[in-house]
Order: C-alpha cells, then sequence, then structure tokens
C-alpha cells in the first residue's frame, strides 16, 4: 500500500506542470487579446478550449489544494485534504462535468467585524472550489481586457501597493494635496447584495460556464435576498464582485481596491454631485452607500486606507503609515507570541520572523522611522524575554531578537506603478518577469536576476501569481552565500523536497 501510494505522489509530482503552464497561459493570452479587439465569439470558444483543457484541470485542482491560502479548511463535506489518488479521481470529474457543474452547498463561518458586527465566510466544498479555479481560469483573461485601470484588488499583476502610490501621486506637494478632500466610499453589505442579473448581464463566458457560475452563486444566497450577493470564501468570488463594480471609477477620478474605493477630490468639486452619481451606479447593481462609514475628509485630516494611515501634514508633505488598527492588530499578534509559556525563546523567534517580515514588507514604502512603527516597545518586551529565556539555549538575547525582527529595508514612496492598463496576459513576459523581480528585496531580487527572472526548477519565466521562494541548495538554511540560493516557485520549492523525501 506504502508503494501504491508513493507511485501515485511520484506520477502527481512529476507531471508536466510546465508545459501545463504554457498550455493554459497561450489560451489565456488568445482569450485577453480577442475581447481587447471586440471578438466575443472568439473569446468564448477559447474559454470552452480552457474548460476542456487537461492543463487546466490538473493546475486548478493543484491551485486549492497545495497553492492557495485556504487550502486546509474545509468546506460542509468535512475535507481538509486531498490524497494523490483523489486529485486524479477529481480530474476525472471535471473533465465529465465541467459544462454541467453542480455545486454543493456552503460551510458557514462566522468572522468577527471590529464594529463588533459577524461577517459570514462561506467556503465551498474542495471540488468546488477545484471548478471555481478552473471557470476562473476561462473568465479572468476575458475581463482583465476590460477591466478599469484604476482597479487593484484582487487582480493578476496588480497590489494595494500600487492603490498606495496613486493617492501618493494625488495628494503629494506636487499636485496641491494641502488643498484637496477625499470621499471614502464604504459600500453597505457589498458582496451580500449584488444582484445576480448584474454579474450574469456582463459576464463574458460560453453558456454552459454561465450556468455554473449561476448555480455557484445561487448556493450562496442569503434567503431573505435569493436574488443577490456573491458567496465570500469562493475562489471566484472575487472576480465576479470586480465585474459588478467594474466602471464605477469613471464617475470621478479615484482608486479602487476591490470594494475599498477613495475619490479624490479638488476645491472646485462638488462631492454632493458625486455621491448622487455613485448611489444611482450602486443601485442598479443591487448595493447602496453606508451613510454612517462614508465620510468626506480633507487629506489634511488624514483618512485610513487598506491598513494604511494617509495624510497631508500643515506644510504640504504627504505622509503615510500603518493605520492605528493595523498596528494594533499586528502588535497583539507579537505579544501573544511572546508571552507564550508554551514556546521556548528559540521557537518564538522562528515564529515571529516570518509575521514581522510580512507586516514590514506591507509597510515598506511608508514612513517608517521616528514613528511608533520602529516597534522599539514591542521589540524591547520581546528583548526582556529572550533575556531571560536565554540561558537555556545556545544563542544570545541579541541573537534571538535579530532572528525574530530582522533588518528589512525601506523606501518611503518608492514603489513604482504596474504601467496603465497592462495585464500579465498581454503576452509581454519582459515586462511582466522584471516587474515581479523588483517586487522582492535583496537576496530573492539578486537571484532573480541572476536567473534572468526565470524559476530555477522549471525554467519558466516568474510573471505569475506564485510567490517566490528561496531554496538552499545545500539544504543548510543559515547559508545565505548567494551561490547557495535559487529562486523558484512556490510549488516547485515543494516538489524539491518531495524528490529529496523531505517535508
Amino acid at each position: 500500500m506504502i508503494r501504491h501510494d508513493r507511485n501515485i505522489s511520484e506520477s502527481w509530482v512529476n507531471l508536466t506542470w510546465k508545459k501545463f503552464r504554457k498550455d493554459l497561459f497561450r489560451l489565456q493570452r488568445r482569450v485577453f487579446k480577442a475581447v481587447r479587439v471586440g471578438d466575443k465569439r472568439k473569446a468564448r470558444f477559447l474559454q470552452k478550449l480552457i474548460l476542456k483543457s487537461r492543463a487546466a484541470r490538473l493546475l486548478a485542482i493543484r491551485q486549492v489544494t497545495q497553492l492557495n491560502a485556504g487550502k486546509k479548511t474545509a468546506g460542509i463535506d468535512g475535507k481538509t485534504s486531498l490524497t494523490f489518488e483523489e486529485r486524479f479521481a477529481l480530474e476525472k470529474l471535471l473533465k465529465l462535468n465541467y459544462y454541467n457543474w453542480h455545486h454543493n452547498k456552503l460551510r458557514e463561518i462566522p468572522i468577527p467585524k471590529k464594529d463588533g458586527k459577524t461577517r459570514i465566510l462561506k467556503v465551498p466544498t474542495i471540488a468546488d472550489r477545484a471548478w471555481q479555479a478552473l471557470a476562473k481560469y476561462a473568465l479572468e483573461p476575458a475581463h482583465e481586457a476590460t477591466f478599469h485601470e484604476k482597479s487593484y484588488g484582487f487582480r493578476p499583476g496588480r497590489s494595494a501597493h500600487d492603490a498606495q502610490k496613486i493617492l501618493f501621486n494625488n495628494l503629494r506637494s506636487y499636485c496641491n494635496g494641502i488643498d484637496k478632500r477625499v470621499i471614502e466610499l464604504d459600500i453597505e453589505k457589498c458582496f451580500d447584495r449584488i444582484y445576480h442579473t448584474t454579474i450574469m448581464d456582463r459576464l463574458i463566458a460560453p453558456k454552459g460556464l454561465k450556468i455554473g457560475i449561476f448555480r455557484c452563486l445561487k448556493a450562496g444566497i442569503h434567503p431573505d435576498f435569493p436574488e443577490q450577493g456573491t458567496p465570500q470564501g469562493g475562489v471566484v468570488s472575487p472576480l465576479l464582485a470586480n465585474i459588478a463594480l467594474n466602471g464605477i471609477e469613471n464617475i470621478h477620478q479615484s482608486v479602487r481596491y476591490a470594494d475599498d474605493m477613495v475619490f479624490i477630490l479638488k476645491p472646485e468639486d462638488s462631492p454632493d454631485r458625486i455621491l448622487r452619481k455613485i448611489k444611482i451606479f450602486l443601485e442598479l447593481r443591487g448595493m447602496n452607500v453606508s451613510e454612517k462609514k462614508t465620510k468626506i475628509t480633507a487629506a489634511t485630516d488624514g483618512f485610513d486606507f487598506l491598513g494604511w494611515h494617509f495624510k497631508v501634514q500643515s506644510n504640504g508633505k504627504f505622509r503615510c503609515v500603518s493605520s492605528v488598527d493595523n498596528f494594533k492588530a499586528f502588535s497583539q499578534k507579537v505579544k501573544a507570541i511572546v508571552n507564550n509559556s508554551n514556546y521556548g525563546s528559540k521557537v518564538k523567534a522562528e515564529k515571529l520572523a516570518p509575521l514581522f517580515r510580512g507586516w514590514r514588507n506591507y509597510h515598506k514604502f511608508c514612513k517608517m522611522d521616528g514613528t511608533r512603527n520602529s516597534l522599539h516597545f514591542v521589540q524591547k518586551r520581546a528583548f526582556e524575554v529572550f533575556n531571560k529565556e536565554a540561558k537555556n539555549t545556545r544563542y544570545s538575547s541579541k541573537q534571538l531578537l535579530d532572528k525574530a525582527f530582522p533588518a528589512i529595508p525601506y523606501s518611503e514612496n518608492k514603489h513604482v506603478n504596474v504601467r496603465g492598463n497592462k495585464s500579465p496576459f498581454d503576452g509581454d513576459t519582459t515586462y511582466w518577469s522584471e516587474r515581479n523581480s523588483k517586487l522582492y528585496d535583496s537576496e530573492t531580487s539578486f537571484a532573480l536576476k541572476r536567473q534572468n527572472h526565470t524559476c530555477g526548477h522549471c525554467d519558466l519565466r516568474m510573471f505569475s501569481e506564485e510567490r517566490v521562494h528561496l531554496h538552499h541548495i545545500d539544504g543548510n538554511h543559515n547559508n545565505w552565500k548567494m551561490k547557495n540560493l535559487l529562486a523558484v516557485h512556490e510549488s516547485c520549492h515543494d516538489y524539491i523536497h518531495i524528490s529529496k523525501g523531505k517535508p
């Protein structure tokens, strides 16, 4: 039995993933170009080819079972993972039913919000997530060709840092940001109130895929609103929300990240007129502006957006730091680890390092020196704890502190925005691979440049959404010499370790 499982494991790992990626991307690029030139009939034909593609089916299964952050979250069937045998069985099921897919019910998980209310996360089964990933492969390139360039949320090749830079470009002293105001738009229960007809009327897809998406929407409906809502927690849900909200950016100069949006007002602009247009736009789609949370704020008073606090100082200079809520949530996570008596100091340092690195990288284009974001008090507390526990380890408290809070450079407002309405599906692999290598710092960036922006394992260009990992060739994670480091895809990194018999 062990031998049989190992053979299945090897047969999955040894699939031609490089060829699969190339085959899928070639079709997606053709879909994108067909929609760009207005040939939707050809686009729908190509979308059918994606749905029929074995490469797309296997990549979709790998995406939801190995790569996605929520891959271990169970649906209503209780399954948290699939064996290699079950993955191949799911591929056969998708092959037979990709054009006539029936969704299971969704598992509801309550998520507390900071205002005391509860948001319901609706989680599909692994099989349903795989079908949604397959559907997304077909839908995303078609709609990427139509999306507004100032929309940055949950889109390939775009990030929150692009939205951050747009605000800098519009509120800095060169643009007289000191005289401007912003509308902080909040859409009331956005995902729960989108009309199904709004999504279906705008969907660029063949008939069978449209029926599958409609069933997906109906699987997560609220009993009181049977014709509205897209379930939060599905693979395809953010894309459907973007389809419904696309075009709101044309009302006035703005920046949007999914359903979070800021409109930038010059002194002569009328906020009432703009808000009227926004309300009409949203009402046609089943949504409403939250009167309680939507605010008109002077840039000099400051406002929060995407975990940052933006403000134009009295001297006209633009400043961006982490928001109070964001910093509080981060510091609470750090304190929970530092004060946990179940961990030794070495384990605490290992747990703190990725937490700190992720938080610091998110805020790396902010003003981080001379503010509370220097983490002086958090680090001081950690040092005190490490100092008490250092006797039990071969590391000094200073070494543990450096390991827990690694030095990460910051460059205020230095992010380079994605160019215009470019998309990874436009086929400009040189632009996207070089751009993506700039999103990483230090060793990862150097390794990517040395490898000509290709994966050191599969030789594919690094322009997919998949994260880049650094692989230590000799297996020694303390050896950070450049000749020992290889930049690889996250999934390729997993396969390298599987082939060596390591976890």
